[in-house]
């Protein structure tokens, strides 16, 4: 017989066992009165193994393979021995109520098996990765670049027993490159491993072991309760980094891909957020807008711009400004990302019923001073909010605009009553994130003649508010790269923003038209653009390219974030 034929029958022997094996456990179900389960496919919930020393169960051949609250669910291969009774009896003194499922050996030793994730290290299984003061003090310092990552992984990218170790050191390397993301991309041999910094990816390993990839993404997933053995199906978690001096909470998704599990694992850095209003890198004279807006105490703030353009951070600051003892802000956000202090946060339940609409509903009856809703998503959340601010609340959100005369429109477009916009809005924030120039190894760029006039007329252009002190010799900086920006001759972002403020004493139209007419007219975009520069409105661009002139950023920057810079052309 030849060894194709000799495997098959083999295979084919082992088909008939198990069925046997499976039979054998449904006439034992039968006879004790109990459901049979085959658990070979079936999700393995990891803090329900750890409920039962490893020992214990191996010795009564019973396992916890679910948790929900208090109901346990246990693979038992006989009830009715002793030792399975004396375990079953344990469980129910500390309260849990158990579900009995007769098993076979086989289903019984895939369930055992999950042990192995639980006695490397119960501590990983609450959700928490603690890192020692002194051990994440020498990984920031090793890992200063994104090279000193690639080098501290590959000595460990040899055997599994190491997985614990890579995680740590891409989870320290993340923090002290200052990485917003981690991705890993598997391949058909390999796995990539990227950080996303100041908004782009960036290649740090490019050759990981897919051997040790799966230990990894199984104890990525046991910190973010995740089902282990599910491998066709998104999963989304989070876990926490306990740090000596704040804890960062990291928020991952899972999905299936051709070649693996693509992981994804966000960063979500108290520090990120820790920014007063001097922080964001706002104009003086656009400060003294937003401290003059801040202290009225009702209408509307919106702050428009795509995902991860840094509005939500830029909201948290106006919060932390406006916060004291004598008002009280609530927020309902999708999700809470940050916690702040002293300010009450809730979180969107569509399952459970509280959505934008219905908590935004009950947050009114509250009585809060300030509200900030997590976003203007529909017609009935929109309403509700511009009614709040038309009763004596402050109301902050946001919108998904290019820019801020799209507000408007916007608004219109979800249906809310146009005689009601006019009243409700104060102030209409636009803004975008640029790279902001490595202070350590920037140099001066020669500026020719011809640029100079430019930047000169653009200069004169602005409205007079805009002061012109810090321009009198115009002065532009260009990239190099050093080992502090990794390379890229960027370090940080910082924001650029346009405000369109209804300012009731200036809102005249050379056509006489009021913000109002407009509004009722429902304009169309251009319009409403026009009202705003003629108001005095620094655009974006504009922004952008002062602080180009300031030293902060570059022109190739602004104009890849904001489009084609018009006076170059």
């Amino acid at each position: 017989m030849d060894q194709s034929k000799k495997s098959l029958v083999k295979e084919k022997l082992e088909q008939l066992r198990a069925e046997a094996e499976e039979r054998d456990a449904q006439r034992r179900a039968d006879k004790t009165g109990h459901s049979c389960a085959d658990l070979i496919t079936s999700p393995i919930n990891v803090e329900a193994i750890a409920l039962i020393p490893e020992e214990t169960a191996r010795r009564a051949k019973l396992a916890a393979f679910e948790i929900k609250e208090k109901k346990v669910a246990l693979a038992v291969f006989d009830p009715t021995k002793e030792q399975a009774k004396k375990a079953i009896e344990e469980l129910k003194q500390k309260g849990y109520e158990p579900l009995i499922f007769i098993v076979s050996p086989k289903s019984l030793n895939h369930v055992l098996s999950f042990y192995r994730f639980v006695s490397e290290q119960k501590e990983q299984i609450t959700g928490k990765v603690r890192i020692e003061e002194k051990k994440f003090s020498e990984l920031k310092n090793i890992l200063i670049s994104l090279e000193s990552i690639k080098i501290s992984i590959q000595p460990l990218n040899t055997e599994t027993i190491h997985a614990s170790q890579v995680l740590e050191i891409i989870l320290a390397g993340a923090l002290a490159n200052r990485a917003s993301d981690i991705h890993f991309e598997p391949g058909e041999r390999i796995v990539k491993l990227r950080l996303r910094i100041d908004g782009l990816l960036h290649d740090v390993f490019n050759e990981l072991k897919k051997d040790i990839y799966e230990h990894l993404i199984t104890k990525i997933k046991i910190l973010s309760g995740l089902k282990i053995n599910i491998h066709d199906e998104t999963q989304d978690g989070r876990f926490t980094i306990n740090l000596p001096e704040k804890n960062v909470e990291v928020r991952v998704a899972i999905a299936p891909s051709e070649f693996g599990e693509v992981a994804v694992m966000r960063l979500l850095d108290p520090d990120a957020i820790d920014l007063s209003l001097s922080d964001l890198g706002i104009r003086e004279d656009d400060l003294e807008i937003i401290k003059t807006e801040l202290k009225r105490p009702n209408g509307m703030i919106l702050n428009t711009g795509p995902t991860g353009s840094g509005k939500t951070t830029t909201l948290y600051a106006f919060l932390k400004h406006k916060k004291s003892s004598e008002i009280k802000i609530i927020t309902i956000e999708d999700p809470i990302e940050y916690h702040l202090e002293g300010i009450e946060q809730t979180q969107v339940d569509e399952e459970a019923g509280y959505s934008f609409e219905n908590g935004l509903r009950s947050l009114m009856r509250q009585d809060p001073d300030a509200i900030l809703v997590g976003e203007m998503r529909d017609k009935e959340t929109a309403e509700i909010g511009i009614q709040a601010a038309l009763t004596g609340h402050i109301v902050f959100s946001t919108l998904h605009t290019n820019n801020a005369s799209g507000a408007i429109p916007r608004l219109l477009d979800l249906g809310v009553k146009s005689t009601s916009i006019g009243p409700a809005l104060n102030l209409i924030i636009a803004q975008r994130l640029v790279r902001q120039l490595c202070q350590n190894c920037k140099v001066l760029q020669e500026t020719g003649d011809d640029l100079k006039d430019k930047i000169q007329k653009f200069l004169d252009n602005l409205p007079e508010r805009v002061s012109r002190n810090n321009f009198k010799e115009i002065k532009i900086f260009k990239p190099v790269g050093c080992e502090k920006c990794n390379g890229t001759g960027y370090k940080g972002r910082i924001g650029i923003y346009e405000f369109f403020l209804n300012d009731q004493g200036h809102s005249v139209l050379s056509s006489h038209k009021t913000l109002e007419e407009l509004i009722n007219q429902q304009a169309g975009e251009g319009a409403f653009r026009e009202f705003a520069l003629e108001q005095g409105m620094v655009t974006m661009q504009q922004d952008g390219i002062l602080k180009t002139i300031s030293g902060i950023t570059t022109l190739e920057e602004v104009e890849g974030i904001t489009g084609p810079i018009i006076f170059l052309k």
